[in-house]
């Protein structure tokens, strides 16, 4: 069984997909950008760009009635390497061990000229 997970506490998708498909016992969230879902717009700095990506990932995941303790994949998409310290330190703040699994891959350009792109697949048994 397949179903849709939509949330007004993440960014609308920008395009054909959905937020997050939930697959069985799996939530398979789309990639997310730092838009702030309250005023729609994308926020500044690496730092503001991760956290906003990280939330927006947890509304979502709460909306399908999961957490970050229940994600098995992170892939995160930086726009430049040199952030990589700064991304990993964040992204480590909002997790707890046994960490998920995690590729990490720097891109040439992300929508909307964002620094950073997240998606997580969970496990929700």
């Amino acid at each position: 069984m397949v179903k849709e997970i939509h949330t007004k506490n993440a960014p609308a998708a920008i395009g054909p997909y959905s937020q997050a498909i939930q697959a069985g016992d799996f939530v398979y969230v789309s990639g997310q950008i730092p838009i702030n879902p309250e005023t729609g717009e994308v926020v500044e700095g690496i730092e503001k760009q991760t956290e906003q990506v990280l939330k927006n990932l947890k509304a979502i995941l709460n909306e399908a009635g999961a957490d970050f303790s229940q994600v098995v994949k992170f892939t995160i998409f930086v726009a430049n390497m040199d952030h990589f310290a700064t991304v990993n330190e964040i992204y480590g703040s909002f997790l707890e061990k046994p960490y998920p699994a995690r590729a990490t891959v720097e891109v040439s350009r992300l929508p909307k000229d964002v620094l950073v792109e997240m998606d997580v697949v969970a496990y929700t048994k």
